[in-house]
């Protein structure tokens, strides 16, 4: 797929620091003026001046040349469609270089924008905490969180390493990660892994006293094993973790400690699915899920989140899009390193295969789909099942997405046998119902925010009304 001009006059100024254009310009081979015109954003830069960059400054040409400007471009793109600025909303021009050329300010009108839209639903709920009104403009600890890991591009560089080390001493994953880790936890660190009561509802209890982690015996095994990782972190990764949190500079303690919990998380699916073979192993199994599953002693879900995070400067995996979904259409997790965006607000586009995936429990649902920018992607999806115990206990049900843009699919067996060349294949899916684009939607649950409707009481289609 063809790459747009490429404007990155932010980033050259920062790698040549204090040292003169000129001198610069001499050691890039181009002449000042270009140099110049290149820092202004007056002109993109040209492949071979990338990869002199690359070659001469060792940096990754990956990370120089688009990822995180695409999610904020994508993310003030959104809050621009808010009525809050019609007539005053910028062009996508100029979004661009605002999003290249100051991106402190794009994060600080997208959070200023989530302050707004959290005080005008407080305010229209009119429950008990109209009284607080000091507490309308906070985020909350999850958004915090959430939004922490969307922009570090869900890949945390020092608790990958950590865990990849720990994974190759005790020669994960040739060896079994369950008994590795338990034998692993009792030699370091005196803790026993003990079975938990039946009577007992929870995946894992730490009884620092003792030295015991209980775990419930019915979760299956590679929850177990996640578990136990989860613990390993706990234990040996506290000073990273708190220093990765105080940098985030989040607004308070219960965001802080929420991080924590999601950084644990990270560790755990990063000593399963070690960096390096995980990488490796995805690409000969052309993704196939069930497979990498099998292979990893992991779950779908661990292994379609880990391929999220595949980040790592000079060594990234497919860029994939992953999210798990729940029965109402919720978003619950996500992330992207594609250019597809999910929503902020609001449920998932009502024609994405993964509602589909409750429809057709155990099969992996495959789509082509299109979104209203023109680019196209392959998406999978199917349902998940958790159980924590026999008949009677709750069945939590959700589904798993993933997906990447279609100049990668022939990376992924799920491709096989489908028609990327025909754009008539390609099914029309949106963001959400309230920043769509589409005129013509026969599944549109809402009118757009920025459209104007025309109703007219003499025709009726599958809206009530009409999008100008």
């Amino acid at each position: 797929m063809a790459r747009g001009k490429l404007y990155i006059g932010r980033k050259v100024r920062e790698l040549r620091g204090k040292a003169t254009q000129a001198a610069f310009a001499e050691r890039l081979g181009i002449s000042t003026s270009y140099l110049n015109q290149i820092e202004n954003n007056q002109r993109p830069v040209s492949a071979a001046v990338l990869l002199s960059l690359a070659e001469k400054f060792q940096i990754d040409i990956g990370s120089i040349s688009g990822g995180d400007s695409d999610r904020l471009l994508s993310a003030l793109a959104e809050v621009m469609t808010d009525p809050l600025f019609e007539g005053h909303a910028p062009g996508l021009q100029e979004l661009k270089l605002v999003v290249q050329n100051a991106p402190g300010l794009a994060h600080a009108l997208i959070r200023c924008h989530q302050a707004y839209r959290r005080n005008s639903e407080q305010l229209a709920s009119f429950d008990d905490q109209l009284g607080r009104a000091n507490t309308f403009s906070e985020p909350t600890a999850y958004d915090e969180v959430r939004d922490f890991f969307h922009f570090v591009d869900n890949y945390v560089h020092d608790l990958d390493v950590a865990a990849e080390h720990l994974a190759r001493k005790l020669g994960i994953p040739e060896r079994d990660a369950g008994g590795a880790l338990t034998e692993y936890l009792e030699a370091v660190h005196g803790v026993r892994v003990m079975r938990a009561a039946p009577e007992e509802q929870f995946l894992r209890r730490y009884d620092a006293a003792s030295r015991a982690l209980f775990l419930n015996p019915y979760s299956p095994a590679p929850t177990r094993t996640f578990q136990m990782a989860f613990q390993i972190a706990a234990l040996e990764q506290q000073d990273l973790m708190n220093g990765i949190t105080e940098k985030a500079d989040f607004r308070s303690a219960e965001a802080a400690d929420i991080c924590r919990i999601g950084l644990q998380n990270y560790f755990a699916g990063a000593l399963i699915l070690p960096y390096q073979t995980f990488t490796t192993t995805a690409k000969e199994l052309r993704h196939d899920l069930e497979l990498l599953a099998a292979r990893f002693g992991a779950s779908l879900e661990q292994v379609a989140h880990r391929l999220s995070t595949l980040q790592r400067p000079g060594m990234k995996g497919i860029p994939v899009f992953f999210a798990t979904v729940d029965r109402a259409g919720n978003i619950t997790k996500r992330h992207s390193a594609a250019k597809l965006q999910f929503a902020r607000f609001g449920s998932a586009c009502p024609l994405w295969n993964v509602h589909q995936a409750f429809e057709a429990p155990g099969r992996m649902v495959r789509q082509l789909a299109e979104t209203p920018d023109g680019v196209r992607y392959l998406s999978v999806a199917t349902e998940v099942i958790k159980s924590g115990g026999g008949y009677r206990a709750p069945h939590r049900r959700y589904a798993i997405a993933l997906g990447c843009e279609i100049s990668y699919a022939e990376y992924f067996v799920y491709a096989d046998g489908l028609d990327l060349t025909n754009r008539a294949a390609f099914d029309p899916i949106g963001i959400s119902c309230r920043i769509c684009e589409r005129i013509n939607c026969h599944q549109r649950a809402v009118p757009p925010l920025k459209a104007r409707l025309k109703v007219d009481p003499n025709f009726r289609a599958a809206l009530p009304y009409s999008i100008e």
